[in-house]
């Protein structure tokens, strides 16, 4: 295995070069093919806190891969309307107040509100406090004590993201060819992939396929005929309209995401401008409605044209067939409120890289990769879900069919577990922590019954004192911080 054919550009195929180009590079020969008629999705502006460890992994430095994406930072994302109309919580990175031994914060708060405490968990977050008061900077702990620091990931302009990735592959050895693929060939024996041929009559051979070819999926799909699962009957958005329009407000550290009657509206802040989109279900609203509705809530300028992203939710059923990894929207799409979609991107290359075929391909691999790989899809899935089926809002059919849905069972294991004493459940090193889980489920009115046993080992004094403590350290670490864009000014503006 040493000839890499990257099917495809855009952000997937572009870190599918950089990482391999980084890590593997010195024994692959490694080629990507795309068109510049072909055009991408383009509106993946938002990422979680992981992809500093891919942007490391290809020595990419922050500072400069902000000027160069003209990013921000996120420290968390804004979820408002959710639970109820008028709701808003912060799905906030990072840790939640302090554990103590072996009791994990949370029980701690849910007994103080039995007793009278009248703060919420929030004021417990750090990431929180930091995003609401619009404050930045990267600090791993907070001075003085033994609580942690921030936890951040970006915002930044994904074609920027993909052409510097690209400036940074083809300087580690990458050849990029650019054409449109007309038809890709197959061992007659074996059915592995052996090259595509380009509309000019170029072939492209390989001895291992990428597919970063979008929604197409030209080589998993349609060559090697991967189905594709359905995921509509619990995720039953399919359209999203997207516009960008210009900053009017301080750059905030946060993602919104805005729930509105038959979907939600994304709202990303870039350095040069805000990033704005609504994720809708063309089944209970049309498409003039939901284009309405988005640019009625924008709060700047819009700058383009509002363009409608058609979408189908759910995976392949397996992620690698033969020789060939789909990789990006080819294997699968979730919509994007999480912020997944890159991470999925990182996720699949990374495991790749771990598992390469250097000796050729084996079934044992190919079964372990596709096996970790869906149950990652599948547990962001559940997470993505919880937002929608714990609804309380009732006022619109939409929203009524979410609430009384049917759910994966694992789904509901994990919300029927917390409701009883707060009990949280992390399977499988899933990619979404019980401090992740404990925000949305609290912050869209999951309250438990009780709480964990444990969490009575100290006395109420001491709980109080204990409270008071975490919220006065945190708000004066607060207090100490610049701005957020004080900070992007300082070092990393675009220019």
């Amino acid at each position: 295995m040493k000839k890499v054919v990257i099917a495809g550009g855009g952000t997937a195929g572009w870190m599918a070069a950089a990482f391999l180009a980084t890590r593997l590079g010195r024994n692959l020969e490694i080629t990507l093919i795309e068109s510049e008629q072909i055009g991408t999705v383009g509106v993946g502006e938002a990422t979680i806190p992981p992809i500093q460890l891919f942007n490391k992994a290809v020595g990419i430095k922050e500072n400069d891969f902000l000027k160069h994406t003209k990013g921000t930072f996120k420290l968390g994302i804004q979820f408002q309307n959710w639970g109820r109309v008028g709701d808003s919580y912060m799905h906030a990175f990072g840790s939640t107040g302090h554990n103590l031994g072996m009791t994990p914060f949370h029980h701690y708060y849910l007994r103080a509100r039995q007793e009278g405490m009248e703060e919420n968990l929030w004021d417990y977050s750090f990431n929180d406090l930091a995003a609401n008061a619009g404050k930045f900077a990267p600090i791993d702990k907070i001075e003085g004590s033994p609580l942690a620091g921030l936890v951040h990931a970006y915002h930044f302009d994904a074609g920027l993201y993909a052409r510097y990735l690209r400036t940074l592959a083809e300087g580690r050895g990458v050849r990029r060819v650019e054409g449109k693929i007309a038809s890709v060939a197959q061992d007659n024996e074996t059915g592995f992939l052996r090259s595509l041929t380009l509309e000019d009559g170029t072939t492209i051979e390989g001895d291992f396929f990428v597919d970063c070819t979008g929604f197409r999926s030209l080589l998993l799909g349609d060559k090697l005929g991967v189905d594709f699962e359905d995921f509509a009957h619990m995720l039953p958005c399919d359209r999203a309209i997207a516009v960008q329009s210009e900053n009017v407000a301080p750059l905030r550290p946060y993602t919104q995401s805005i729930a509105h009657a038959a979907g939600w509206q994304w709202r990303i802040p870039l350095q040069h401008r805000t990033g704005n989109g609504h994720v809708f279900s063309s089944a209970y609203m049309s498409e003039d409605e939901a284009t309405s509705i988005l640019l009625g809530n924008l709060e700047g300028k819009p700058v383009t044209e509002p363009r409608t992203i058609k979408f189908r939710t759910g995976r392949r059923q397996v992620f690698w067939e033969k020789n060939c990894l789909a990789v990006g929207l080819s294997s699968g799409f979730l919509e994007p409120l999480e912020s997944t979609s890159i991470h999925l991107i990182q996720s699949a290359i990374v495991r790749l890289a771990k598992m390469f075929p250097t000796r050729g391909v084996s079934e044992a691999v190919v079964r372990e990769h596709n096996r970790q790989a869906i149950a990652e899809f599948d547990y962001i899935t559940d997470f993505i879900v919880l937002h929608y089926h714990l609804n309380q809002r009732g006022d619109s059919e939409f929203w009524r069919y979410c609430a009384a849905m049917e759910v994966p069972e694992r789904l509901k294991r994990k919300i029927d577990l917390f409701k009883e004493d707060g009990f949280l459940l992390r399977e499988d090193d899933e990619l979404f922590t019980e401090g992740s889980w404990l925000h949305v489920l609290l912050g869209q009115n999951a309250v438990p019954k009780g709480y964990g046993a444990l969490a009575d080992d100290i006395s109420s004094k001491e709980l109080t004192d204990f409270m008071t403590n975490l919220r006065t350290i945190m708000n004066g670490a607060v207090k100490r911080l610049p701005t957020h864009e004080a900070y992007i000014s300082r070092f990393c503006a675009s220019s």
